[in-house]
């Protein structure tokens, strides 16, 4: 059993939004995922996919996104992103998706081997944020420990994988922390794997190894359009 993991696929949701609009590397860029993908992953691997999945507005318009998704080999594990607008009734989600996909939003998956956990993040309140923004990390530092308290009570001593989709830990914060870091680090997880960052932005990114978990940032550009495999840190 192996873990991969890729990001912000951004799929057009519908309306048949160009994702080459971004940059020639965009173009056919699910075809370049989807070969990548079916030449990796077994039927009992691990998927995770940290938001950014559909540009649609209606869980009825993301549906053939997530089916085209769901035709993949591997189990596939869904975090909400920023774009996800369509992500709105847990329930009715759940029970669309196809076969082998699932989601964590406040609460945590038993992989078998490990235990998956995970929240949306936001961006690090810095001098000068706005009250909404301070009041929306604060929100999700919250999801984040209500989905690793489950992940501990599940988990049984197996390592802990956590998905988000911003960087929790932006360089600039590399020797402080935040407060998802210390959460993680607190918490004994083994590996966490985020997204948003695309273009120049990815250089922002950190891949490395911050208070014993191991980071990794996979946005499916940062990554050449290929999946990210993970090697559990613990």
């Amino acid at each position: 059993m192996k873990i991969f993991a890729i990001g912000d696929l951004h799929l057009p949701g519908g309306d048949l939004k160009p994702m080459d609009v971004f940059g020639e590397h965009w173009k056919n860029h699910f075809e370049k995922i989807s070969r990548d993908w079916c030449s990796r992953v077994a039927e009992d691997d691990w998927v995770l996919i940290p938001g950014d999945i559909s540009w649609a507005l209606q869980l009825r318009e993301a549906l053939p996104d997530l089916r085209r998704i769901g035709m993949l080999p591997g189990n596939i594990v869904l975090l909400r992103g920023n774009h996800d607008y369509w992500w709105t009734s847990l329930t009715q989600l759940r029970t669309a998706l196809p076969e082998r996909m699932h989601v964590v939003q406040n609460d945590a998956l038993d992989a078998g081997s490990f235990v998956i956990a995970g929240t949306r993040g936001w961006t690090i309140p810095q001098a000068g944020s706005s009250a909404q923004d301070v009041k929306i990390f604060k929100r999700e530092v919250l999801r984040l420990s209500m989905s690793l308290q489950e992940a501990g009570r599940i988990a049984e001593g197996r390592p802990i994988v956590a998905m988000m989709h911003y960087p929790p830990v932006p360089i600039e914060w590399m020797k402080t922390g935040t407060e998802f870091t210390k959460l993680l680090s607190d918490s004994g997880v083994s590996n966490c794997v985020y997204g948003h960052l695309h273009g120049q932005s990815i250089a922002y990114g950190f891949n490395g190894i911050f208070d014993s978990v191991r980071y990794d940032l996979v946005s499916c550009d940062a990554l050449n359009f290929t999946l990210k495999e993970i090697i559990l840190n613990r």
